[in-house]
C-alpha cells in the first residue's frame, strides 16, 4: 500500500502529523484509524462472502481479482490449455530478423550465416548492407529547395 513512500518521506509525515494533532491525540487517533480500516476489511470480506454464496457452488473458486482485465489476461497467458507456451517458446526473435534481413539482400540462409560467423566486410550478390555505415561518408547537403519547404 505504501510502496512509494521512502523513509525521509514517512518521517515528515509523522512530524507533521504530531505538530498538527498534538502527541497526546496522535494515540488516540492512530487507534480509530486502524479500527476503521478493520472494519472496512471485514465489511468488504463479508460481501465477497455474500456474493460467492449468491453465485452458487460452481463459482466457489472464483477471485475478484480476476476481473482486473491485467490480471485475467495473464491468468489466461499463463494457462497453457491452449498451447501458447510452446509457441512462445518456439519463437527466436534473433532468427526471424537474421531470416528477414537475408531476404532484403537477397541471400540465402546458410550462406548468411556462414557470412555472419566468419565476419566478412563484403556485400553478397552485389546487394548493399544495410547495416554498415558507407567507407566514404560524404559531407554534403542536398541542394536547398525555398519552394519545396
Amino acid at each position: 500500500m505504501f510502496n512509494d513512500i521512502g523513509p525521509l518521506e514517512l518521517v515528515t509525515l509523522i512530524v507533521l502529523a504530531v505538530l498538527v494533532f498534538g502527541p497526546d491525540k496522535l494515540p488516540k487517533l492512530i487507534q480509530d484509524a486502524t479500527r476503521t480500516i478493520r472494519k472496512i476489511r471485514e465489511f468488504s470480506e463479508s460481501a465477497k462472502q455474500d456474493i460467492r454464496q449468491e453465485l452458487g457452488p460452481e463459482f466457489k473458486d472464483f477471485e475478484f481479482e480476476d476481473l482486473n482485465p491485467k490480471t485475467f489476461i495473464r491468468k489466461q497467458m499463463d494457462n497453457d490449455e491452449l498451447g501458447l507456451k510452446e509457441i512462445r517458446n518456439g519463437f527466436d526473435l534473433k532468427k526471424e530478423m537474421a531470416e528477414v534481413t537475408d531476404a532484403v539482400h537477397g541471400r540465402d540462409a546458410e550462406s548468411s550465416s556462414s557470412s555472419s560467423v566468419s565476419g566478412t566486410s563484403g556485400s553478397a550478390g552485389g546487394a548493399i548492407d544495410m547495416t554498415k555505415k558507407p567507407e566514404n561518408p560524404r559531407d554534403e547537403r542536398p541542394p536547398y529547395d525555398a519552394d519545396a519547404t
